[in-house]
């Protein structure tokens, strides 16, 4: 990292969570490591990347109404949460989505002066002829993609195709498999390079084991979507995963906020192996 890279803070904010997850749901194959019937919750995010010139949402999580309606648990309105930091949906100037699924771009109509920043890829993948399997359009809301859309027609979305700098030193990089336009976004810390895998790596485990998570469009393009983003973070525990458990209960809680996890300060105790119900992934 250059010595007059700008450095930011990066908040983790966990507000929802599916608690009643079978293990072996978590990933594409289970090779005996998980006890029948054994659960391994996912927890749900959105993360921001601020310093005292610059403001940066990454994902907007989604609303009560989808939760409900798709069996969630939300813990606190994910938008209305950013008052915890001084903030509002309507001060936040961009917004990177860093895919199309529900859980990710779920309240994208409450940022109406946010430039929305998204792979050009990703668009045309949920606006195109995939999403006529039901399967494939299932972790997608109608909502979201028309919003999307809305945006490009009203100089609010901004697509990217590949790498592209959000805010100085903070860049974006397309990491397809889980979505053909999935991105991650890398910030420098004090603490080093950090990345954001969001759904490029659901849980540490995932990228540990070299197992995906089992929703995804492509299997080849996300095995090497690992090295990548490995290539891009500062070491094991630089790379935060999107829906892990244990990133809110490694890293410290910012000070008067405690529902909001910092990134940018060393996790406890390094990092510490997988749990899985069946014991530790080493």
């Amino acid at each position: 990292m250059a010595s007059d890279t700008p450095l930011y803070e990066v908040l983790a904010l966990r507000f929802g969570t599916h608690a009643q997850r079978p293990a072996r749901e978590n990933f594409l194959t289970d090779e005996g490591q998980f006890a029948p019937g054994s659960q391994m919750p996912n927890d749900y995010y959105l993360w921001v990347v601020r310093n005292d010139r610059h403001f940066l949402l990454v994902d907007t999580g989604f609303p009560e109404e989808m939760a409900r309606r798709r069996g969630r648990t939300l813990f606190r309105d994910p938008v209305e949460a950013l008052g915890d930091l001084g903030t509002s949906a309507d001060d936040v100037t961009d917004v990177v989505i860093t895919h199309m699924h529900y859980d990710h771009a779920g309240n994208l109509d409450r940022f109406p002066h946010a430039r929305i920043h998204l792979q050009e890829e990703e668009l045309r993948f949920c606006t195109g002829p995939s999403m006529r399997h039901r399967v494939v359009r299932r972790p997608f809301e109608p909502v979201n993609v028309h919003t999307a859309v809305q945006g490009l027609f009203e100089d609010q979305l901004v697509l990217h195709r590949g790498e592209a700098e959000i805010l100085p030193g903070v860049t974006v990089h397309p990491v397809p498999g889980h979505t053909p336009g999935t991105q991650v976004v890398r910030v420098p810390t004090a603490r080093g390079w950090v990345v954001l895998a969001s759904d490029a790596a659901h849980l540490w485990a995932n990228i540990r084991l070299r197992s995906p998570f089992p929703i995804l469009e492509s299997l080849t393009p996300m095995l090497d979507g690992y090295d990548t983003i490995e290539a891009l973070a500062d070491g094991d525990d630089h790379v935060i995963p999107g829906h892990d458990p244990q990133v809110a209960l490694r890293f410290p809680a910012l000070a008067g906020a405690p529902d909001w996890t910092c990134l940018h300060e060393p996790a406890a105790d390094g990092l510490m192996a997988a749990t899985t119900a069946g014991g530790a992934v080493r």
